[in-house]
């Protein structure tokens, strides 16, 4: 089940070889005594063109429960070579407090090789004891709207009319499996959240951004290329500005700032990006504290922004199988089809440019995410795997792995022109606090949270370990 955005990023070069050891995943112990829900399912669709699973999560146990912590998996078979989006009809917490992500399954039965995840934002609030959410009247689609088969569908049950306990639907409490079954073999992963013991010492690139300017000479030095280049992405005619990366001190962290600024023409429009001119990034852990914006700090909002931290190589000709791309791309204002703000997290085997045809596998949410946010994607002989804020976010097939090493890189831009046509000068900001990057193991996001504060207790701004060839 896998999206393609429709959009070509003609971006940069990249990477590096990387190791192929990995550290074991930290789990999380069992949720804690009296944080207990249950599912309960009716199907609303038995046929046509979208799946109808509504849903109603009960707390079962003692203590209330922050609705952000729960996680429901409802399980499916893929139509070959459907992509599918996910949209919430009604709900009683409001379906602008619903999110849902599509993810795979490590192994594939006859009945299940996807699942779509359903969470909960902050303004769900808590379930109290005994209480339930009401209903979630949610529903899945493929994106091309063809006909989809429920029949063989793992979660799906036709004679489920009426709401009712359903086991074949799991859910989570803050990482911990509570409640049914997954198909065999898939038992849903607990939120590794141990910031004890993260593994010993790996070759790592961590920066602090603590520069002056975009002209620092340090920046060069540690091996960053602030772009000026034309080209892609983005608006044709945009130009790469890199006097709009700024650096300034926020509390006691240093912070890169990417400033992209428009005034409804491509000759006005000046995009940012940073990246490595380093080619030596493969397999192991990606970090970065990233803040993104929903509105310009001034002027008309509204453009179809692109915010990202991502890593990548060269595309050599037009589906070549030896392109990598792994992508954190938040739009604050929709754009590729979509009506407003949506995170994407997207691994690409391939695409070409002309015609479009893209092969890549993502996981999706359609709210907003303004502020502060703590991003991790691991990579190892098995699969790529993001979280945001600690929680899973998707998991993707081992069929996308990096073939070649990658550069790390964040951007700013803007899709088209079309999303805000006042010609009046607004400005968008996206932040970065630190990257890191730990070759060949993978970090629980805690992990990661521990590492990087080591760093900054030893007064350390900038290390690269990393050998240059891989």
């Amino acid at each position: 089940m896998s999206l393609s955005p429709l959009r070509l990023r003609a971006a940069v070069a990249a990477a590096a070889v990387a190791g192929l050891g990995c550290a074991t995943l930290t789990a999380l112990p069992a949720a804690a005594a009296g944080e207990q829900v249950k599912v309960q399912y009716r199907q609303s669709a038995t046929g046509s063109d979208q799946a109808e699973p509504w849903f109603k999560v009960v707390n079962t146990g003692s203590n209330a429960v922050p609705l952000s912590q729960v996680k429901i998996r409802y399980y499916f078979k893929a139509d070959a070579g459907a992509s599918y989006r996910f949209a919430c009809s009604w709900a009683v917490k409001g379906c602008a407090n619903i999110t849902g992500t599509f993810g795979t399954l490590n192994r594939s039965t006859a009945d299940a090789d996807r699942y779509l995840e359903i969470g909960f934002t902050a303004g769900a609030g808590s379930l109290a004891a005994g209480a339930d959410t009401g209903d979630l009247q949610l529903r899945f689609h493929r994106s091309d709207w063809q006909a989809i088969n429920q029949h063989d569908d793992y979660s799906f049950a036709a004679s489920q009319t009426a709401y009712g306990d359903w086991s074949k639907v799991t859910a989570a409490v803050g990482g911990a499996t509570v409640w049914g079954t997954a198909p065999a073999g898939n038992d849903p992963d607990p939120d590794p959240t141990d910031p004890t013991d993260p593994p010993g010492d790996g070759a790592t690139l961590f920066d602090d951004f603590t520069y002056t300017s975009h002209t620092d000479p340090a920046l060069n030095a540690h091996g960053w290329n602030v772009r000026s280049n034309s080209g892609g992405p983005g608006v044709p005619g945009a130009a790469w500005a890199p006097e709009n990366v700024t650096f300034a001190r926020e509390g006691a962290n240093s912070v890169m700032n990417l400033e992209t600024s428009t005034a409804g023409t491509a000759a006005s429009t000046r995009q940012t990006e940073v990246l490595t001119r380093a080619t030596k990034f493969k397999n192991g852990t990606y970090a970065a504290r990233v803040r993104f914006s929903d509105a310009p700090k001034s002027g008309p909002d509204g453009d179809r922004l692109v915010q990202t931290f991502f890593t990548i190589n060269d595309l050599k000709a037009p589906m070549a199988d030896d392109y990598a791309e792994y992508d954190f791309e938040y739009l604050p204002n929709g754009g590729w089809g979509e009506p407003a703000n949506i995170l994407y997290t997207t691994s690409w085997e391939t695409y070409r440019p002309d015609p479009w045809e893209a092969v890549n596998q993502h996981s999706e949410a359609r709210t907003s995410y303004a502020g502060w946010h703590d991003l991790v994607v691991t990579i190892d002989n098995s699969a790529i795997t993001y979280y945001v804020d600690g929680t899973l976010f998707g998991r993707h097939d081992a069929r996308y792995l990096p073939e070649r090493p990658m550069s790390i890189n964040f951007n700013q831009w803007l899709i088209d022109l079309a999303g805000q046509t006042s010609t009046t000068p607004r400005a968008y900001d996206q932040k970065v606090d630190y990257v890191l990057h730990v070759k060949d193991q993978v970090l629980t996001p805690a992990q990661v949270s521990a590492r990087v504060a080591a760093f900054r207790s030893a007064g350390t701004a900038f290390e690269d370990t990393v050998p240059g060839t891989g």
